[in-house]
């Protein structure tokens, strides 16, 4: 918001108060400002009368002028076609800045230049708010200005503009009605009231219906003969200070008016309109013409005004072309309306952001709208001509009580942490144009209908602790009881077991495309969209984490990075009965060379196999965990993943993405960490390495190709008892000489004995028992 010295000191007075001191004053109630300045930053100008102007002896375009200046005549060269004997005009003395560099004496051509004559464009205006003539043309004053003056206030724009930075529920000081207030209340000064008399005559003749409830209040108002002209400079430099273009003084009061009072209003032209307006939901992909010549596709959630056909404007954006007021415009039809802020803020952010969107988006109270409209008809019977039709076209469903708010003084100061007495807290609500009524020490404050952001006491808490001044509260101890924490290390041991594995830790982002969401899972959930989403990239709260890490790898492939291996610990999230929930995860992604200490060998199923099986015996799960065949996401390779059982249940899933997600080998797991955790953890024991020798056997079996190794390891372990220490799978052979359908296994079955060392008789009575167990169970044959 952009507030102008001028356009304020309208409604309150701010004499031999600074504009900086305003600034720094409103930074401390909470309302910071992002710069300070002069609208015409120029220094060093002053009024000046051309007495000669001669063409130069040495070029065909430049003149040589004397120019009076009331103290002296200044020789200047001058390169504007418009420069004439007798004009009055703007003179940049020497040593003068400007935005394109300061002055200085010269010799132009031979001739001595000691200042410059200057255009519009030359004194720092933006280039909106300028003609094609500011640019070739220098400035020519009318008769009435005197020689040596300020040529910047002469032309009224003498301005000095605050541009605030101002928090999304103030929506009351989106405009200079809602600054005096402010102000007001630090200063103690009283505000102006905002004149909206005008004369009327006739009836009305216009018919309004509302059919949406996204409309709470809609004025409308005919104003008859209205005369196109250019604006009173007033309105001019007010809405330049304010960043706003004059176009004429029927389209410029409209702006005015919503920078005076922070009410958006639209004028059509009645005689295109026709007798009727009809405020709507818009249908699926109609179409209108805005202002700006572009054609919008609407939605079923944009907000329109239409006649009996077509829509004709986008409510609270921008009106229609079919409508527009042009120079032949002779009867306006104003419109004064509140629309639903939400509806507003999609609807903008999809077609344009406007001042008058920005206005509707926070929020406007309605005696502020029926201000407007009579403000508008004020200032159009002065500066247009117009003739004000008696009667006005009202739909009013907006609340109309008033909003009483109950606190204590002891409340406030508890909160705030002072002691402030009563008369001063009365004292400022009284100086922010709150009715307040005070009984021992409680207050009864009766709320202003424009402060629509205090709605409960903490909000008057919060008003009288920025205006008492936060630089008044005294610092003190923190004093609070104190509760004993918990450290949850499984996190923490986790990772290092992680990377002490070779692996690298990633962080990505939560939020995926919505298309990949449902990947990578067999679960049903319902998925979580942000309502606000940055991109359709960037729209979905992630349920597995290996998409992301799936990104990463191609991010890395993508830069000749083939030796990935990397992990993520993180969440997953999901909505399940109306609730929002999460989940602690961790993913795996292993591809290319896997590096361990000095070695390398290249990833496959076994390798990420290896890792897991590693890190959940580190976590106390040795022996309670499977990794077995059965149902796997689409996304993953069927011959080559498994599923991840823990105590019965599914924590997870591994194995090689499948070649339609990427035709590299690629080895993934994930987990769900908080299933795994819930588990109670085995106590991790430590033993003492044997003092005896190890004995290792070696048998293969010949089986159906039906039947998986972790059946035949479970009859091994079952039957090989105490004395067999571990089992190692070192051979699978497949070959016509086996018979059709059968494979070979092949495992090393290592013996041990913690007390002695063992008899090559104990070990073959073990061995006999474990041959006899398999080829009896699974119906298998010793392999010679």
């Amino acid at each position: 918001m952009k507030l102008s010295r001028k356009f304020l000191s309208d409604y309150i007075d701010i004499d031999g108060i600074t504009t900086e001191q305003i600034a720094e004053d409103m930074t401390a109630v909470g309302n910071e400002y992002d710069s300070c300045e002069k609208l015409i930053p120029a220094t060093n100008l002053t009024i000046g009368e051309v007495i000669e102007c001669a063409d130069h002896p040495d070029s065909d375009h430049l003149h040589v002028c004397k120019v009076d200046i009331g103290s002296e005549v200044l020789d200047i060269v001058c390169g504007a076609p418009n420069c004439r004997k007798g004009i009055k005009v703007v003179v940049a003395l020497v040593g003068a800045k400007l935005p394109g560099g300061e002055i200085k004496a010269g010799v132009i051509r031979g001739c001595a230049s000691n200042g410059m004559l200057c255009s519009k464009a030359e004194l720092g205006l933006d280039s909106k708010f300028l003609k094609e003539e500011d640019y070739k043309g220098i400035i020519e004053l009318g008769e009435d200005a005197k020689l040596g003056e300020d040529p910047i206030k002469y032309l009224g724009l003498d301005d000095e503009v605050i541009d605030f930075e101002l928090t999304s529920n103030r929506g009351d000081l989106l405009s200079i009605l809602g600054m005096a207030y402010e102000i007001g209340a630090i200063y103690g000064k009283k505000v102006n009231e905002v004149d909206g008399y005008h004369n009327e005559s006739g009836n009305i003749d216009f018919d309004v219906k509302v059919e949406t409830e996204n409309c709470p209040l809609f004025l409308a108002k005919q104003v008859k003969n209205v005369t196109i002209k250019e604006s009173p400079e007033f309105i001019k430099n007010r809405l330049i200070a304010s960043g706003i273009r004059p176009i004429n003084n029927v389209v410029d009061i409209s702006n005015y008016v919503m920078l005076e009072l922070g009410q958006p209003l639209h004028f059509y032209d009645n005689d295109l309109l026709g007798n009727k307006i009809v405020v709507r939901m818009a249908k699926e992909g109609e179409e209108v013409k805005t202002l700006d010549d572009e054609v919008r596709t609407l939605s079923s959630e944009d907000i329109v005004i239409a006649d009996e056909s077509k829509a004709i404007g986008l409510a609270g954006i921008m009106g229609g072309a079919s409508t527009e007021i042009n120079e032949n415009t002779k009867n306006v039809l104003i419109e004064a309306a509140i629309f639903d802020s939400v509806k507003i803020r999609k609807t903008a952010k999809k077609v344009l952001r406007s001042e008058a969107s920005n206005r509707f988006e926070k929020g406007i109270a309605p005696i502020r709208t029926y201000l407007a409209i009579h403000r508008c008809c004020n200032l159009l019977e002065k500066y247009a001509d117009a003739t004000i039709v008696g009667g006005m076209i009202e739909y009013d469903k907006t609340f109309k009580g008033v909003k009483e708010i109950e606190v204590s003084l002891e409340k406030i100061n508890k909160v705030l942490g002072i002691n402030i007495s009563s008369e001063e807290v009365i004292d400022i609500f009284e100086r922010l144009n709150f009715h307040v009524n005070e009984d021992n020490n409680v207050f009864k404050v009766m709320i202003p209908p424009y402060r629509l952001d205090i709605s409960i006491k903490e909000d008057l808490i919060e008003e009288v602790g920025r205006m008492y001044g936060m630089d008044k509260i005294e610092s003190t101890k923190l004093v609070l009881p104190l509760k004993e924490g918990k450290y949850n290390k499984d996190r923490r041991q986790i990772k290092n077991k992680m990377v002490s594995l070779g692996l690298d830790e990633t962080l990505s982002y939560t939020l995926i495309p919505e298309s990949e969401v449902h990947k990578f899972t067999l679960d049903n959930f319902t998925h979580i969209n942000l309502a606000d989403p940055m991109s359709e990239d960037r729209k979905t709260l992630r349920y597995s984490l290996l998409y992301s890490l799936k990104e990463i790898y191609e991010y890395n492939k993508a830069r000749n990075e083939k030796d990935v291996c990397i992990f993520e610990m993180g969440k997953g999230f999901y909505k399940a009965d109306n609730e929002y929930k999460e989940e602690n995860k961790l993913a795996c992604l292993m591809t290319g060379k896997y590096y361990l200490d000095i070695n390398s060998t290249n990833v496959d199923f076994y390798i990420i196999k290896g890792v897991l099986e590693d890190l959940l015996d580190y976590m106390g799960y040795k022996g309670r965990y499977s990794i077995v065949e059965g149902n796997v996401p689409s996304e993953f390779h069927p011959g080559q993943s498994a599923v991840i059982m823990l105590q019965g249940s599914v924590v997870g899933y591994i194995g090689r993405l499948h070649p339609s997600v990427t035709k590299d080998a690629v080895y993934v797991f994930e987990i769900n960490l908080d299933k795994v955790l819930n588990n109670k953890a085995s106590r991790i024991t430590f033993k003492e390495i044997p003092k005896y020798l190890k004995m290792v056997k070696d048998v293969a079996f010949v089986v159906d190709n039906n039947v998986s190794s972790r059946e035949i390891e479970d009859v091994i372990k079952k039957a090989g008892g105490k004395l067999l220490n571990n089992i190692i799978l070192f051979d699978l052979y497949t070959g016509n000489n086996l018979g059709e359908n059968k494979k070979s296994i092949a495992y090393s079955l290592e013996f041990l004995d913690q007390t002695k060392t063992l008899t090559e008789e104990e070990v073959m009575e073990v061995v006999n028992k474990i041959i006899e167990a398999v080829t009896t169970k699974l119906d298998a044959k010793l392999r010679d």
